[in-house]
């Protein structure tokens, strides 16, 4: 049976290995401290405006998405909300999981007030971006432009 929640510290190995061997859009990069994981997931869930959700299939965790609802002075003071870190673990994937989490995420903004959900993809796999259409995104509305920092 799948289900949604809210992260908590003791998924913190779980959600290691999904983003480091799960996401692609993820850069391999030094290797992370899982204390320090647990100390930002603790850090991430006394932030209300930052839902960090997990798919649980009978216990097991295989997919996630991340919801923030930001504040605005524009749109009649109304929030927005960006989504980001799409992940499904690969044996786990076409199954509605990852769909399920995305209206899950659009329901927090809903719930929230926010006026628009935003994200972004590195992706140019067009069944990633049938994905994204496919829960409701429209890819020609805006143009996004990003900025790396060192």
């Amino acid at each position: 049976m799948f289900s949604i929640r809210n992260a908590a510290e003791s998924d913190a190995e779980a959600l290691l290995e999904l983003y480091t061997r799960h996401l692609t859009a993820n850069p391999p990069g030094e290797p992370q401290s899982i204390d320090r994981w647990r100390e930002l997931l603790r850090e991430i869930g006394r932030d209300p405006g930052y839902h960090l959700l997990v798919g649980e299939e009978n216990g097991v965790l295989c997919s996630s998405v991340t919801c923030i609802v930001i504040k605005n002075l524009t749109h009649n003071l109304r929030p927005y909300a960006v989504v980001e870190n799409v992940v499904t673990h690969a044996s786990c994937r076409g199954r509605g999981f990852a769909s399920a989490l995305m209206a899950r995420a659009v329901q927090i903004a809903g719930q929230s007030g926010c006026y628009k959900v935003m994200l972004m993809t590195g992706s140019k796999k067009d069944e990633t971006l049938r994905f994204y259409e496919n829960c409701g995104f429209n890819r020609n509305e805006k143009t996004a432009f990003i900025k790396r920092l060192p």
